[in-house]
């Protein structure tokens, strides 16, 4: 066996030793369900354009290439300000399965087209980084939405929505909640998903974390009013199992813009 062989298998070994058991169906085994790699990237200041650089010409070509169809980047929306602030980014990989997360992953740290459109970038020196850290949480496809969709269009804002519980059995009936109605009630007010997924590895577990889609602001503010005035939607979170307290604990809302190379 060659020594990079067996280094990728080594690696994806590791990776897939390190997740925490979870409850597997013959559908994640099949591929039906996909998962995501969500990362949060915060940028030193005045970063963001050797970000990009690296991004879209490294990084998504290569990730490409390996096997992953489509990547979605996306940058925090952060208000009109006189200073100037570090940057936010948001990168988003859908994978079929695990197996093919921990493969690419351990192909992409290998491969040579990559280290050689992503050398500026690898070149960083620890007196003049160009992030903090990288924080990542992989994430598995809810029932009724096994796949990422891409949108229709050229949405401008995307809203990334964090839905942390107290305990597993909470975050548990908080995902039944959606499977029961609550995605279809989005789609039919506006509220275009993108994904909804479990966090199975990551941060502030348990969680479940989904995107939306929207034209503008206007069309998301207009969708989440409808939305809360929706007739099932108040008869669903009327039933006493379903309470937001009893079952969420924690709601981060973050708003995004995608980058003009974003392919989701």
């Amino acid at each position: 066996m060659k020594r990079r062989t067996f280094l990728s298998s080594t690696i994806a070994g590791a990776s897939l030793a390190s997740l925490p058991v979870i409850n597997s169906t013959a559908d994640d085994t099949k591929g039906n369900r996909q998962v995501f790699d969500l990362k949060t990237i915060r940028l030193k200041l005045d970063k963001h354009k050797l970000f990009d650089e690296y991004a879209e010409k490294a990084l998504i070509p290569s990730l490409n290439r390996l096997g992953a169809k489509a990547v979605g980047v996306y940058v925090e929306t952060q208000p009109p300000q006189t200073q100037p602030k570090p940057l936010t980014y948001y990168v988003l990989v859908p994978y079929d399965n695990v197996e093919q997360w921990a493969t690419i992953s351990a192909k992409l740290s290998a491969d040579a087209e990559y280290q050689k459109a992503a050398a500026s970038y690898l070149a960083a020196q620890a007196a003049d980084p160009i992030y903090d850290r990288i924080e990542s949480s992989l994430l598995r496809a809810f029932e009724t939405m096994p796949k990422v969709e891409k949108p229709s269009g050229k949405p401008q804002v995307y809203n990334l929505r964090i839905y942390e519980s107290h305990n597993e059995a909470a975050g548990q009936k908080k995902i039944e909640m959606f499977n029961q109605g609550e995605i279809a009630i989005f789609r039919r007010v506006g509220l275009t998903p993108v994904f909804f997924g479990e966090t199975i590895a990551g941060l502030r577990m348990p969680n479940l974390t989904y995107l939306l889609a929207f034209n503008d602001d206007k069309a998301r503010t207009d969708a989440w009013n409808k939305f809360r005035g929706d007739p099932e939607w108040l008869k669903l979170k009327a039933i006493p199992e379903y309470e937001d307290k009893k079952i969420v604990s924690r709601i981060t809302n973050t708003l995004l813009t995608p980058a003009a190379y974003s392919q989701i």
